[in-house]
């Protein structure tokens, strides 16, 4: 029998899946520009945004791009909520 993937409606109007892969780990985390990875969902408006590319720029500033094809420039001593998909060991 197929799992159901359709995505539901989370807090916020947010997408998530039904199914999670097993084996990985979701963590709530706070970034900078230092610690931002490929992958990371971040919430920037009330919406859920998984960075697809990252930039470095002076100063320790980065530019984030996004799936959506939105892009966020963030300095050093930004500090965003997200979320991480770790594997677990």
């Amino acid at each position: 029998m197929p799992r159901d993937t359709r995505p539901i409606l989370a807090r916020r109007g947010a997408l998530v899946n039904r199914w999670t892969p097993t084996g990985a780990l979701a963590s709530n985390i706070e970034v900078t520009a230092t610690t931002v990875q490929r992958g990371d969902v971040i919430q920037v408006g009330g919406r859920a945004c998984r960075v697809s590319d990252l930039f470095q720029l002076p100063q320790g500033a980065r530019q984030i791009l996004f799936e959506s094809g939105e892009l966020l420039t963030i300095n050093a001593r930004t500090r965003l909520a997200a979320v991480r998909m770790q594997r677990r060991r």
